[in-house]
């Protein structure tokens, strides 16, 4: 069982950044590919961006590929996503979610996802 949680939310306008935090429980946190998803209102949760259990392997959607990254320190059991360059239309709640998988396997289809957070909401402001 892994428990997460979101943080570093808020409301920025275009052009600036915000870098989310996700706090994951347990003592095998390295064991689980992770991945970040956003779900604006009217539309379906869509990926966003994905890490290896080791952090190695990474994959991004084309829409943020060169404008966010997708780390992880496994220390500290906590994965992040850096958002730069930010546009009204990645405004949305994004959620961390995690699986098991091997330590190199990066995992982008969000019905194979098992555990996930409550969510923190992202503004961007034109």
């Amino acid at each position: 069982q892994v428990q997460l949680v979101e943080s570093g939310g808020g409301l920025v306008q275009a052009g600036g950044s915000l870098r989310l935090s996700c706090a994951a429980s347990g003592r095998t946190f390295s064991s689980y590919a992770m991945g970040w998803f956003r779900q604006a209102p009217g539309k379906e949760r869509e990926f966003v961006a994905a890490s290896s259990g080791s952090g190695g392997n990474t994959y991004y959607r084309d829409s943020v590929k060169g404008r966010f990254t997708i780390s992880r320190d496994n220390a500290k059991n906590t994965l992040y996503l850096q958002m730069n360059s930010l546009k009204p239309e990645d405004t949305a709640v994004y959620y961390c979610a995690a699986v098991q998988r091997g330590f190199g396997i990066v995992e982008v289809r969000t019905s194979e996802y098992d555990y996930w957070g409550q969510g923190t909401q992202v503004t961007v402001s034109s």
